[in-house]
């Protein structure tokens, strides 16, 4: 399809705007619409398992979910959370040209549980969330999930979506948690190898962390204040797992995309594990660049309103590395009032800059 000017929708200041991170909701029921009812009760049993885990846990799963219950926000119970077209009319509300999109459910998380049909439920996820973007999948670029506890099934299902015309990947954070080794390990080789090969980019959505269930229990907080403000900064040991263990080197071309947490933080932990190297001593054999060199050139990362970090901060995280966007339709959501939020928070910032950040970084990353 060829994109004209009149395709693009743009705000009330003639702007293009991107969102790197919203979010739909499927239900259980939308999956098995799609997958062979011999798998059902494996499908089931393995959803029902996870679930029961959950609530048999004081878990930072349970405590997320407390949260959007808690303090919802009036976009949580729009229709668009759900439906297509609706999403549509909220994202013209807004001012909101494309929207990367991420399940609300987590797929990865019970599939590689199943006795059965994990591959064949592996699709049958991926093709609803086709199904939600067929509406318009130029403005709806959704993240097709990869569990990564069958390596040749990944393979599979990546070259699947991507003959499909896929834009987005979405990969666990934490592998750990799934009882899966670290990503540097050799099993993922071939799925690094794949990936590279169909050039889509992988993206980390943060937000259970079951690393976090022991500071659950010990946060005397009333609502988990001090497990809730670790779950951005735990991404650090994703980084690190991915840069320093040499991964990118053997891998340079995969391009990894942190959403939500922020970048304040990134700033301060790029310099520290440069000054690792430099200062203190510490020898990487696998690294032939600094440390920071492989976040700027694989990693990006995504914000919703940081106007300190943006206007302090930039530079060292990197323009170039800084994607903005709605978080639809969670508490901090700028949904419907993202114009305001974008002219608050770039006021200062020059034009180029601000391009960059909310709409040209994420064109080149998803290839837009």
């Amino acid at each position: 399809m060829t994109l004209t000017e009149s395709d693009i929708i743009l705000n009330r200041t003639g702007e293009r705007i991107i969102s790197a991170d919203s979010h739909v909701s499927i239900s259980q029921e939308q999956v098995k619409a799609n997958l062979d009812p011999k798998f059902h009760p494996d499908y089931d049993k393995a959803q029902q398992a996870f679930a029961a885990r959950v609530a048999a846990n004081m878990s930072s799963a349970q405590v997320n979910a407390d949260a959007m219950k808690r303090n919802p926000h009036a976009a949580f119970t729009r229709p668009g959370y759900h439906t297509a077209s609706d999403r549509l009319a909220d994202m013209n509300a807004d001012g909101v040209d494309i929207e990367v999109i991420y399940s609300e459910v987590s797929a990865f998380r019970y599939i590689g549980d199943m006795e059965r049909g994990a591959a064949e439920a592996t699709r049958a996820f991926n093709d609803v969330l086709t199904q939600f973007a067929s509406a318009d999948p130029r403005r709806l670029v959704v993240s097709y999930q990869i569990p990564i506890h069958d390596i040749d099934a990944a393979v599979a299902e990546v070259h699947r979506v991507a003959s499909m015309g896929a834009k987005s990947l979405q990969i666990p954070v934490f592998p750990t948690e799934l009882g899966q080794p670290d990503y540097f390990h050799d099993r993922y080789a071939p799925l690094w190898s794949a990936v590279q090969d169909t050039g889509l980019p992988m993206c980390c959505h943060i937000g259970i962390n079951t690393n976090l269930d022991e500071l659950t229990r010990r946060d005397p907080t009333p609502q988990k204040g001090i497990m809730v403000t670790m779950v951005a900064l735990s991404t650090a040991e994703a980084l690190g797992m991915w840069i320093l263990t040499g991964t990118l080197e053997k891998f340079p071309d995969l391009k990894l995309i942190f959403v939500e947490p922020g970048i304040g933080w990134i700033a301060h932990y790029l310099d520290l594990i440069d000054d690792m190297v430099v200062r203190q001593g510490y020898v990487y054999d696998n690294l032939s660049e600094l440390p920071s060199f492989y976040f700027r050139r694989n990693m990006w990362t995504t914000f919703v309103d940081e106007p300190r970090s943006i206007e302090a901060l930039r530079y060292d995280v990197g323009v170039d590395n800084i994607l903005w966007s709605t978080d639809f339709p969670h508490p901090v959501t700028s949904w419907p009032d993202s114009q305001d939020l974008i002219e608050r928070a770039f006021t200062d910032i020059p034009y180029d800059e601000k391009r960059k950040m909310v709409c040209d970084n994420a064109i080149k990353v998803w290839n837009l």
